[in-house]
């Protein structure tokens, strides 16, 4: 069959393989690649031609190169001719009887599965001589091994394979499996917008469709890249080129095209996917996977464990000089399925109407200068989409900004805009930079330390801000940086841990709630650092004091603010050595402060000279009847609602009751994490969890 489909059609039938090239060595790989070639012709009766290349004239050169060192008595001439001619007959004959073998074993497979094998001995240069054969317009697919007789321990892809799969114009298989055949499925198939990788997709629904098995689309975008770049732009301006520049405003506009724009179009990809599926009563389960694609693509592969992955053998990238994309060369080394690399092509249906019927203005071509060169093509594809679903002939500049506007929430082009006015206006100042640096657990910064390479690093940190910020943390966690790091450390992050009796003994001591789960992490985390999965009292006890000698020295409360001044003065009261003991369960800083405050304060009321756990007890219930009496009266968003779960359950309620009050303060019937930091910023100026003797605390 042509490499080229029928572009723009709906395919009655679903491409076919008539014509099998077949490269045998008698490898695993290669006996394995004979099974799966027999299995492909026997779907659609196809003939199969088994190859195998010798270099007798190499083996000749060679001999010839050696003869300096030939004992004496071959020297002679007379003898050395003799010499000569027998290496000749024996390495010519010889080469020819072990090709001959190959593809007798070959021939006799093929025969009994009554398939039409035809036989094709090859002298020269390996790789040379195959890729000829492969592009000689008598094969429509190659199928060989990712390795040889030459393949030695820790071997991915032998260097034939590698040179073949380069030179090839045809659809090419390549077996890195030999206990596995490609027909156990599922097939994974990756797309980009391509109509190589369209092509490969129909392929996989022909085999799907003979072999009945699933077939798993994916597409891959790295919306991290732009914002490694953009760090690493700023890192070089200077101070005038940064005012010219207006990094930190185009920052923000670029990631608002590049993190929805991109994902918005590669998801477009799916859609189409799923179109073409839908057009042949296909089955099939998309996924949008977002980072390094060919990382991703990985990752998700080592999730499913497929037979076969399809993909195109150039991307939507490709030049004219490229023979091979840099997604399909690394997914060719890195990868244990057999990949099927796709040289056909296909244009779906709804482009080629557009590509047809629709014309560009002048100003809407002239308007299409100012899209980056890098992304033109996937904005062009996206705007002829949008112009055919609206029912346009023919796109204006109009047109262009409504689809940008579209695909770029917020409206870019306002957005901007407003960005330039403002800046000119002198009212964008430059921030401090305590506020652009994110801050990293203590997790995550261990897991990145395990990074040797420095410049790694930090294009891996940068990945994971990235990542971070798109979930609108503040701070860097194990699972932002996890899925860039492939060590023993990001694989144990969901391994699960061993707690030993008086481990779990000592951890009951935390209160109830937020203490206890981020009590819990932190022994987890530190138990990490030690590459182990056992936690024993020791490693219990270490970890809360590591957790608590930072939380001292980051001078941060577990709702993330600074600790309460303490009074200016001494209490005078009495702490028993059993009361003080018991504050110890309370986390050190903020929360022990405030605890400790207000307990004293109760003592104060009652007229008590000595705290004791009793008296402790006591405020705790006090607590928690107020706390299991107060109801959230207002709306809350997602955000602050998250935080305040953080509060333990014997003081929240009190705590609901004051920000609400705060809220009520400011006229506004809904909370939001504004409000909750104004209410908290209140509470360690006074020192006290809520407000009763300060009526105007709240008030501006």
């Amino acid at each position: 069959m042509n490499a080229q489909l029928q572009p723009g059609k709906i395919q009655s039938t679903l491409p076919e393989y008539k014509h099998v090239l077949l490269a045998v060595d008698s490898s695993d790989h290669s006996n394995r690649s004979l099974l799966d070639a027999m299995a492909l012709a026997s779907l659609w009766a196809a003939d199969i031609t088994g190859t195998h290349v010798y270099a007798a004239k190499l083996h000749d050169l060679r001999f010839r190169q050696m003869e300096g060192g030939l004992p004496e008595q071959f020297r002679e001439e007379d003898e050395l001719e003799r010499q000569r001619d027998v290496h000749d007959d024996l390495i010519t004959r010889g080469l020819s009887i072990i090709t001959d073998s190959y593809l007798d074993h070959s021939e006799r497979q093929c025969q009994e599965a009554s398939l039409v094998f035809t036989r094709c001995s090859l002298e020269g240069k390996n790789y040379r001589e195959l890729a000829r054969e492969t592009n000689s317009g008598r094969h429509d697919l190659l199928v060989m091994g990712a390795l040889g007789l030459g393949a030695i321990q820790g071997s991915r892809v032998g260097t034939v394979c590698q040179r073949v799969v380069r030179r090839s114009d045809i659809d090419t298989l390549v077996i890195k499996q030999p206990e596995r055949a490609i027909a156990d499925g599922p097939i994974v198939v990756a797309i980009d917008g391509s109509q190589k990788a369209y092509g490969g997709l129909l392929t996989a629904f022909s085999l799907s469709r003979e072999w009945q098995v699933p077939v798993k689309v994916v597409a891959a975008f790295d919306p991290y890249f732009h914002y490694v770049a953009f760090n690493r732009i700023a890192d070089v301006l200077s101070e005038e080129a940064g005012k010219v520049f207006r990094f930190q405003e185009q920052e923000k506009l670029h990631e608002e095209i590049i993190d929805s724009g991109l994902a918005k179009i590669y998801q477009g990809h799916l859609d189409v996917a799923q179109s073409i599926a839908d057009e042949h009563a296909m089955d099939i389960e998309t996924r949008l996977l977002d980072g390094k694609p060919h990382d991703a693509i990985e990752k998700y592969l080592k999730e499913v464990n497929p037979s076969l992955l399809v993909i195109g053998k150039l991307g939507i990238h490709a030049d004219t000089e490229l023979d091979i994309g840099g997604t399909a060369e690394n997914l060719l080394y890195n990868t244990d399925c057999a990949l099927l690399f796709s040289q056909r092509e296909f244009q779906p249906r709804i482009d080629l109407l557009a590509e047809t019927t629709t014309s560009w203005t002048t100003q809407a071509e002239e308007h299409m200068k100012n899209v980056p060169e890098f992304v033109r093509g996937m904005a062009r594809m996206a705007i002829l989409r949008y112009a055919q679903e609206k029912g346009h002939t023919v796109i204006t500049e109009r047109i262009v900004e409504d689809a940008t506007a579209q695909l770029c929430p917020g409206h870019a082009k306002q957005a901007m805009a407003e960005i330039v006015a403002a800046h000119d206006a002198g009212e964008h100042e430059k921030k401090p930079i305590e506020e652009l640096l994110m801050r990293w657990s203590h997790g995550a910064t261990t897991l990145l330390l395990t990074v040797d390479d420095l410049s790694l690093r930090g294009n891996l940190s940068m990945r994971a801000e990235k990542k971070a910020r798109q979930e609108n943390s503040a701070t860097v966690e194990r699972v932002h940086i996890a899925p860039f790091i492939d060590s023993p450390e990001s694989d144990n992050e969901a391994a699960p841990f061993h707690w030993q009796a008086a481990a779990l003994a000592r951890l009951a001591c935390v209160p109830e709630g937020f203490m206890r789960d981020t009590s819990q992490q932190h022994i987890e985390e530190y138990a990490r650092t030690l590459h182990t999965s056992d936690v024993s009292l020791k490693v219990a006890e270490a970890g809360l004091q590591q957790a608590r000698e930072a939380m001292m020295t980051s001078g941060t409360c577990p709702m993330g603010h600074s600790p309460a001044k303490k009074p200016a003065t001494e209490t005078t009261l009495h702490w028993t050595d059993a009361a003080q003991t018991r504050m110890q369960k309370v986390p050190a800083g903020f929360m022990r402060d405030l605890t400790r405050q207000r307990i004293e304060t109760f003592a104060q009321r009652k007229g008590a000279m000595e705290i004791t756990p009793e008296l402790i007890d006591e405020k705790y219930h006090e607590w928690s009847e107020g706390s299991e009496k107060q109801q959230r009266l207002l709306t809350w968003n997602d955000t602050a609602l998250q935080r305040i779960e953080r509060i333990p359950d014997f003081v929240r309620g009190m705590v609901i009751k004051e920000v609400e009050r705060c809220a009520h303060e400011q006229g506004s019937d809904t909370v939001t994490p504004e409000i909750l930091g104004q209410a908290m910023s209140s509470w360690e100026g006074m020192g006290a969890f809520h407000s009763e003797a300060n009526p105007d605390l709240y008030k501006d």
